[in-house]
């Protein structure tokens, strides 16, 4: 019985929650991202799930959120590698061109002050891309946890 009523509250939160937020605002993005370190870009890839914005205008760190890719400074090899092999997919992602992201003018930022971002490109969702190459785990509640370095 919990169970049910734990259920029913949920749904109800989903519908009423999803007329209840405003709009949320997708921004256009047609900008060429290469490999940070690669020359003096204005735009580029610094891991997995991080890039950084439009130097030019201010030095922008962007986590795509959505998923969590392995980290590049990791104390094994193995999730090393496997942040290099996410890195240069997250680049030939959006070597593929333009793309939106969402947050508009003003979106949330994490501890570390950088933008907190979802990406798509039409319906193909960068979150949904990276987990599905088995690049990154999902970010979300509930998520199993990859062991990158087991």
């Amino acid at each position: 019985m919990p169970f049910l009523l734990l259920g029913l509250l949920l749904g109800i939160w989903l519908f009423v929650e999803d007329r209840v937020r405003p709009p949320e605002q997708w921004v256009a993005v047609d900008t060429r991202f290469e490999p940070c370190g690669s020359g003096p870009n204005s735009a580029c890839v610094i891991d997995g799930d991080t890039v950084r914005y439009g130097r030019l205008r201010g030095d922008r760190r962007i986590r795509l959120t959505g998923f969590d890719a392995p980290e590049m400074d990791s104390a094994c090899e193995a999730e090393r590698t496997k942040a290099r092999e996410a890195k240069r997919a997250l680049h030939a992602w959006l070597a593929r061109g333009a793309f939106e992201w969402n947050g508009g003018d003003d979106p949330p930022r994490d501890k570390y002050g950088r933008e907190l971002r979802a990406a798509r490109r039409g319906e193909d969702l960068l979150a949904e891309h990276m987990i599905g190459l088995g690049l990154a785990e999902g970010g979300g509640w509930l998520t199993e946890r990859i062991d990158w370095c087991g």
